[in-house]
Order: C-alpha cells, then structure tokens, then sequence
C-alpha cells in the first residue's frame, strides 16, 4: 500500500473545473502566425492568356516537347506547332529565337517523320517571317543545314535536299552569303576525296564520284536530285551578284557603246535659269576622272572564304573540282553509255542529268564574266577544258529525245513535231542551246581556224532552229538569241553573219508570237543595228535584211494601236533610235505611215499612254515631209484632248522649227513645211473646231449650251471646262507662234482673211474659239495693221457677247466662272488697242430693242467700262454715245421707282465722263 500512495502523488492528475481555461503549459509551443498576400499580376496574365491549341498546349509546352527521347512526342509537337502558329501568328514575332533554334535542331533527328514534320513546318514559318527578321538566326539555320548535308545517314542527307529547297525559295540571298560551305557540302554529297598518286606531289586531292548502295535511290537518281538544287544555289549566286541582265542579251563589259538613258531637259527652266546643264566629258551621263589611281573595292579587304564566289580564286578552285565531276556524270548519261545503237537519242533521266551538267556549267560560265579580268578568265577555262568538252559534249552534238512507249492516253503533243518537250518537261531544245551557250563563250575571233569544225556545227543547229518554223518560247529564243549574237561577234564579215539575221528574221515574221519572244527578237535587232551603224558610218553596207526589217516597224506600230502599250513603246524607242541616225528606208516607211499613226480617231497617238505620246511627237520631228494632209491631222490632235495641253504645244514648236520662219542660220530641209499649209495648221488649231463642227453648231439653240442676248448677232456656245482650259492653253502657243513670225502685219493680214473666210457670217460660235481670235489679235496687233470693217462688227459683237455672258453668270455654277478672267483680258485688252472696236460696240446698244431684264446687264456693263483704267480715255471720246444709251435707258424706266443699278449707273457717269478727271484711276476693276 505503502508503494501505490508514492506512485500516486508524483503523478497527480490536475482536475479541471468547468467554465475556466486550461492553464498552459511550461513548455509550450507557441503556433500562431501571421501572412501577407504576395500580388504578382504580369505572370499570372501572361500564363492566363497563351494562346493553346486543341490539346490545350502553349508555345512553352511544345517546344519543350521538342527534347522528349520519343520520336512519336517530337512529332506531335511540330504537328501542334504548325497548328499552334497557323491560329496565332503574333505568337512567331514573341518567340521567334526559340522556335528558330528547335526546328533547325531536329534537321539531323533520326526519325524520318520528324524530318519530314520540320521541312514542313519550316515551308510553313518562311512564308510568315520575313528575310530580316530571320537574318539574325540564319548562322545557326545554315549550321544545321551543313550537318544534315554532311550526316552519315543517307536519309538525313536526302532530307536535308528537301530543307535547301526551302530555304533557296524564301531566303536565296542569305544562304548565297555562306556559299564556301554549302558549295564544298555539295561536292561531298555526290563525291569523295582520294589522294592520288599523281597529284601527290604537289600535296592535293582529287575527288571522284561515290556510289553507295544503301540509299533508296540509284546513284544517277541521287546525283541528279543534288545537281538539281546546286543548280538552284548557282542561280541564286548569280541572281544576287547580277543586275537584271538578259541572259542571253547581256551587254559585255568592254562595250563602251551600251544604251544610255537620255537627259530630260526643259528649256523653259533652262532659258529662265532654273535648270542648269551639266555635260561631262566623256558624253555620258557619269563625270569621267583622269587619275591613274584605282579605288579598291570593299570585297578586296574581305577573307576569301567570305567573298564566296565573288573571288577569282574560290570560283577557280570550285571550277577546278566541280567540272571533272560533272564530266563523268555527263560519261555515265551520255548515249554510248545508255544506248550505243540509237546515236544521239537519249533517255529521259539521262537528258534531265546531262541538262544539269550543262545548266551548272553554263552559270559557272556567267560567274566567270562578273570579274574584272575577263579575258584572263575565259583563255584559262579555254586551255583547261575546250579539249574534254569537244570530246565528250560535241561528240553526239545535236541531242534528242527517246520516248519511252507507256500505256497512257493519246497526247496531242507528242505528235506535233513542234513540241519541244518530253513527258517529263524536258526541253532538248535547251539542252542544245545550253551546250552552244557554253562552246560559243570558249571561241573568240583569233581561235576562228582552230574551232571552225565545231563552230560550223553549233552555227547550222542555230540557223535550222530559227527557219524550220518551231513555236519557241521566250527561254528557248533568248538562248537562241544569245549564242546568235556570240557567233556573229566571233565572225564578223557580212558572208557568215547576213545568213544568221536572215534566220533570226524568218523566225520575226512568225504570226501570233508571245509578247516576251516578240520582246527579244526586237531587242536584238535593236542591238544589231546599233553595232552595224557604229561600224558602218564611213562604209555604208547595211544588210537587206536589217534594212527591211526596220522599214517594216512604222506599219507593225500602226497595226499594233492599243493592243499591246509596251510592244509599242519598243517599237517607238527603236523607230526613233533609227529615225536620229537618219536611216532612209525607216524614214520612207514612217512618211507613209504617218498619216495612219497620226490619224486623230484612231492612230496610235491618241491611243497610247502619255509617255508614248510623247516619244511619237518627237518623230514628227524626222519626218522627211510634212503635207498639208498630215498637218490637218496634227492639228485635229491638238484641239482634241486626247493628248495633253503640254504635249500640243511641244508639237507646234516642233513645227516651229521646222517651218521656213524658225529663223535658222544653216540651210533646212527644202520644201519639209510649206508656209501655206504652215498658217493654215496654226489657223485651224487657233480657231478650235473644224468646219463640220462649227457647222453643227448652228442649229443649236436655247440654254444651257448657248448664251443669247439680243443687241448681238452672234450667240455664244459654252464648252466644257476641260475643252475651254485645254483649248486656252493651245491659244497661248499659237499665238507665240504668230508674235515669232518676222512680218506682223502680213501674218496680220493671213488672220483677218481667214476670221473673214470662215468665221463671220456665223450666228454659233464657242466661247473659246471667240476668245482665242480676240488673244490673237491683241498679240498680232501693231500700228501697220489695217483692219477690215467686216471685221470690226465681228469683233465687236463678239467682244459683247463674251461680256454679257460673264455678267449674266450664275454664282453657283463653278465651272463657267473659272472662264471669266481670262475671257474678260481678252475682251478689255482688244477694247483698249482698238478704240473703234468700243465705238461699235456702244454703237450696237440700242436699248430700245431689248427686253427690260437684259437692261440691268447693260447698266452694269457701261459703269464697268467706265471704272476701268485702260478704257478711260476711250470712254471720254465716246461720251456722247454713253449718255445717250444712258438716256434711252431712263426713257423705258421712266415712271417707275429707281433702282439700285440705275442710281449706281448715273453716279459713275457724273464721276468719270461728265467731269472729265484729268487723273487715270485705278487701273482694273473687279466686276
């Protein structure tokens, strides 16, 4: 008992009462806490909104996926991304850097459908993202690509064929900036190095082709599919280091003679001090500096290995490697290989492999030409490779076609003996162009014995191919073309190259032609004739052939009209090429064709665009003779609108010049503008309208097309805006026209004959035409001039129909208003300089015969007469007849209230007639 009591109180339970607390404990542990909310917005927005795809994965998501070890994840994650991008854009722009570097990352991935998953992405991301925006990832781009091309896998390099072509599409030019490695990786593809023991020596390689056996393909197949895209990258180069050349017609670069474009000069500027000349010695459109010092280009500075092909010695390297290469691929597909029994037929996948060859060759060959030392350049590609080309590429030379017999549905092609290409689209056309192309570059005019077997070869290729009729297009004639030019360079005597225009000719003649081989043929013949003429001037032994030609253009342009603007501006700016060197044959068959041309309905002048229109007015210029005929239609032309005010007054001063009154020093052309039919054509253009038309005119009446008052005979009918304007502008050519003329008063004479002959009599005359005679006879006017009083009431009449109609129009209408300040200088100025003019003017207002609205015109037409300043002492002489017209006018008003006008009317004629102020008063007034 004694042991249980002790046990007992050292462990005493403490007993709790109800309703108090529980006394804590010494040992404790205190557990509160407090918190503070932690607000981070921006991240959770920007993972609130990411875009997803249909399995609800963001850009982050499918990127990371790119790493996954599964072949099957990495897929789907570029499917996911193509969706992903297709839906967002924006998306591309935010994470370009890492989409960029995980793409070209699986490049060289081992499973063949994540490959082809990339290459399809990436067709996909080029046509989104821009070349600048990719340039700052392309480094990283072209390394990927180089591993792939350069894998052991024969998949991956397959593949990496299909990543080039894409990449060559969207951003040729910044893969040409890396063309050393690509160049390298392509010689690897199809070939491998082996030391040689000849070669050893001198511590080189050579390279020979491989063939693996472990790939899909065969090794032709292989090697054509890599040729196909290294013939792309070559383009590419060549693209990028050209400036848009012809490939066929392209100038060479010793041509000092090459077309220049013409200095636009307006003498106007000029004679004011406006435009300044400035004309260079060497009669080009570049100063020409003596110094014999040579600035070096920027490329000069750079490595080689960064110059790329621009370098002489990297393209002398990859020619030197490349060419063997391509030669034994041109071995394997050339006939005596394929089919020895059938000659120079060839089987369509040898023909693709051996167009190729020569495609790469042939670029090579215009790379060579972008060097300064050109001539250096083609004599060493001719001392290294003429002897095996003549050997293996002329020795079945030409090349055609076998078609394989397949069980296919008849194709109408086929049968027609003008088709050109096979059932694989190849063109053995070109690939015999491209070879000539190729052979022709090697020849020169000091080889012309030693390569004249084969020239005479390639030369009857050329000549039977233009003449045997063929429907060629514009890649073939501009090959054609090419190796035509490069074989008359070679011989350049009229017995070998009159043959070869006369083949290029019977393919010109061909009907139906399509406007880029039509283009070509006329550059050529441009191009021939401009050599022909340079060297023909002391000896003057055209071809006929040339000559026909060019005398047959006028009649194509009259033809051509409006069909076809560019075609006709080539045949314009060739026409007028020949037409300045005076070429008698194009100047014959341009004065007869003249008037078709410059027919004012329906000539090619009217139709044909600005530019054109001015280039053909240019021509009149050079025309041998100038009838009255096709003066009547140049003037038609003028007063028409169909060309503009500007270009209407550039061919009345080319006729100008050609007329007797030019006031030329030298002898001109005898009997070029007779000065009959000269007055004549400055008469009709003055005058607006032709007989017919104002003939019409007559039978107009009533508004809104005739202004009428009754105290004139003549009623006026209102042109459009445009005519007026255009119609004005002419005017004041004409008239300057007149004013240089030495003999005023008889060139005065001519005028008032015909204003007497054609125009008074008339009740309808256009407000335009009334005001052009009036501008007329204030220029031509002096005091040796005697004027007609048949001529006299003409003016007169007309001086107050054209002021009646500016006082009587209405405020709203805007289009006759902008006629009224030009229309009445014409009218003040002719009332100033003729003082019987305003006589018989105010002779005609005879009131009484008026109605009583026309009253408030008159009224207001005599205080403005009064108030001008120029009209003062005229309207002083004529006193008398003003206050007698003003008394008339108080007569019919009489017993009615006066008007505002009539107290007006009175006070000027207290204040300037009846006075008789000494002082002249302001100068003009404002109606």
């Amino acid at each position: 008992m004694t042991k249980k009591r002790k046990r007992q109180e050292d462990f005493q339970k403490v007993k709790l009462k109800v309703g108090k607390k529980k006394p804590k404990l010494e040992n404790a542990t205190d557990t509160t806490f407090k918190t503070k909310a932690i607000q981070i917005p921006e991240q959770l927005k920007e993972d609130g909104v990411l875009p997803t795809q249909n399995r609800k994965l963001n850009i982050k998501d499918l990127l990371s996926q790119m790493h996954h070890y599964s072949p099957g994840v990495k897929h789907n994650a570029l499917l996911g991304l193509k969706e992903l991008l297709s839906q967002y854009p924006f998306v591309i722009d935010a994470h370009l850097s890492s989409i960029i570097s995980e793409v070209a990352a699986v490049f060289t991935d081992k499973d063949s459908s994540v490959r082809g998953a990339a290459v399809h992405l990436l067709h996909f991301l080029a046509s989104k993202i821009r070349a600048e925006q990719i340039a700052p990832f392309f480094p990283l781009v072209s390394a990927h690509l180089s591993s792939a091309m350069t894998h052991i896998s024969e998949g991956i390099q397959e593949d990496s064929l299909k990543v080039l072509d894409v990449l060559l599409e969207a951003y040729p030019a910044l893969l040409t900036d890396r063309s050393v490695i690509l160049l390298k990786n392509f010689v690897e593809l199809i070939s491998h190095q082996q030391l040689s023991k000849r070669l050893k020596s001198r511590d080189k390689l050579s390279w020979m082709l491989s063939v693996n056996p472990n790939r899909r393909v065969t090794s032709q197949q292989w090697r054509l599919n890599v040729l196909t895209r290294l013939k792309k990258f070559l383009q590419a180069v060549v693209d990028g280091s050209s400036d848009a050349e012809d490939e066929g017609l392209q100038e060479q670069k010793d041509n000092s003679h090459s077309v220049r474009n013409p200095i636009c000069i307006s003498w106007k500027l000029h004679a004011n001090n406006q435009q300044h000349i400035q004309l260079f010695e060497s009669g080009g459109l570049r100063p020409k500096t003596n110094s014999s010092f040579r600035l070096r280009s920027l490329t000069s500075v750079m490595d080689s290995a960064e110059k790329g092909l621009s370098s002489a010695e990297n393209l002398k390297g990859f020619i030197e490697i490349i060419i063997p290469l391509l030669i034994e691929c041109w071995i394997e597909a050339s006939p005596a290989q394929s089919a020895p029994i059938l000659g120079n037929l060839l089987e369509s996948e040898s023909q693709q492999l051996m167009h190729q060859v020569l495609s790469i060759i042939h670029l090579l060959w215009k790379l060579t030409k972008r060097h300064d030392e050109t001539y250096k350049m083609e004599l060493w590609l001719r001392m290294n490779y003429l002897v095996d080309f003549k050997h293996h590429f002329m020795r079945h030379f030409p090349y055609s076609l076998q078609d394989t017999v397949k069980h296919k549905k008849k194709d109408p092609c086929k049968s027609n003996r003008n088709c050109m290409k096979s059932s694989n689209n190849i063109d053995h056309l070109l690939l015999n162009l491209t070879l000539c192309d190729i052979m022709v570059s090697l020849a020169s005019t000091s080889t012309l014995q030693t390569d004249s077997g084969w020239l005479d070869m390639i030369r009857k290729f050329v000549t039977d191919t233009l003449q045997d009729g063929s429907k060629l297009n514009s890649k073939q004639v501009n090959r054609l073309l090419g190796v035509t030019w490069r074989l008359m360079q070679i011989q350049q005597n009229k017995v070998a190259t009159e043959p070869l225009i006369r083949a290029v000719y019977t393919l010109y003649q061909q009907r139906n032609l399509l406007f880029p081989v039509r283009t070509l043929l006329l550059k050529f013949f441009s191009r021939v004739y401009q050599k022909e003429d340079l060297r023909t001037q002391r000896i003057r032994s055209r071809s006929k052939v040339l000559s026909r030609w060019l005398a047959g253009l006028p009649q194509q342009l009259a033809l051509l009209g409006l069909r076809n603007p560019e075609l006709s501006n080539q045949l314009i700016d060739i026409i007028h090429s020949a037409a300045s060197r005076s070429n008698k044959e194009l100047l014959q068959s341009l004065q007869a064709t003249a008037a078709r041309i410059y027919d004012p309905l329906e000539g090619t002048l009217v139709l044909l665009p600005a530019e054109a229109q001015r280039r053909l007015v240019q021509l009149v210029y050079f025309l041998p003779c100038l009838p009255a005929s096709l003066l009547a239609c140049l003037s038609r032309c003028c007063i028409m609108g169909r060309m503009s005010s500007d270009l209407a007054a550039t061919l009345i001063g080319i006729l100008h010049m050609r007329s007797s009154f030019a006031g030329w020093k030298c002898q001109v052309q005898d009997n070029s503008v007779n000065d009959v039919d000269y007055f004549s054509f400055l008469f009709s253009t003055l005058i607006g309208f032709s007989r017919e038309e104002l003939t019409s005119l007559q039978g107009i009446r009533g508004k809104p097309h005739i202004s009428q008052t009754q105290l004139s005979p003549i009623r006026l009918y209102l042109t459009d805006l445009d005519q007026f304007l255009h119609h004005w502008a002419v005017t004041e050519v004409i008239c300057h026209s007149l004013s240089t003329i030495p003999s005023q008063s008889q060139c005065f004479d001519i005028l008032q004959t015909g204003i007497c002959k054609y125009l008074v009599g008339l009740v309808v005359i256009p407000d335009s035409t009334a005001g052009s005679v009036l501008c007329a006879i204030n220029k031509l006017l002096d005091q040796a001039c005697i004027i007609s009083e048949n001529l006299h009431r003409f003016l007169a009449s007309c001086c107050y129909s054209l002021l009646y109609f500016l006082l009587t129009i209405d405020r709203e209408d805007a289009e006759h208003l902008q006629k009224r300040d030009m229309l009445w200088r014409s009218c003040i100025s002719a009332l100033a300089l003729l003082p019987r003019l305003l006589r018989l003017m105010l002779q005609s207002l005879q009131v009484s015969r008026i109605c009583r609205e026309e009253l408030p015109v008159v009224a207001q037409l005599l205080r403005l007469l009064m108030q001008h300043g120029q009209l003062r002492s005229h309207m002083i002489t004529n006193e008398f007849l003003v206050q007698q017209i003003i008394k008339d006018i108080m007569t019919l008003k009489s017993g009615e209230v006066q008007e505002q006008w009539l107290t007006d009317l009175h006070y000027c004629f207290n204040i300037y007639l009846a006075s008789h102020p000494q002082t002249p008063g302001p100068i003009n007034t404002v109606y």
